[in-house]
């Protein structure tokens, strides 16, 4: 069985989450470097991974409107 864990919901927190968030950048860089064909991760793949997630405060903002 895996268990899924994301760092970013229903947390409250300051320095905690900080580290979390950067844990899951990380583990998300690494997914994606496994994934790539070439010896280096290429800088668009990396803006790909990093600016594609989603801020949840952002989306509890527009869900609001």
């Amino acid at each position: 069985m895996v268990q899924v864990v994301s760092s970013t919901g229903g947390r409250s927190g300051g320095h905690d989450d900080a580290a979390l968030d950067e844990i899951e950048l990380a583990g998300e860089l690494m997914i994606a470097a496994t994934a790539s064909t070439g010896e280096r991760l290429p800088t668009e793949r990396i803006d790909e991974v990093l600016l594609d997630r989603v801020d949840p405060a952002r989306t509890e903002r527009e869900g609001d409107g």
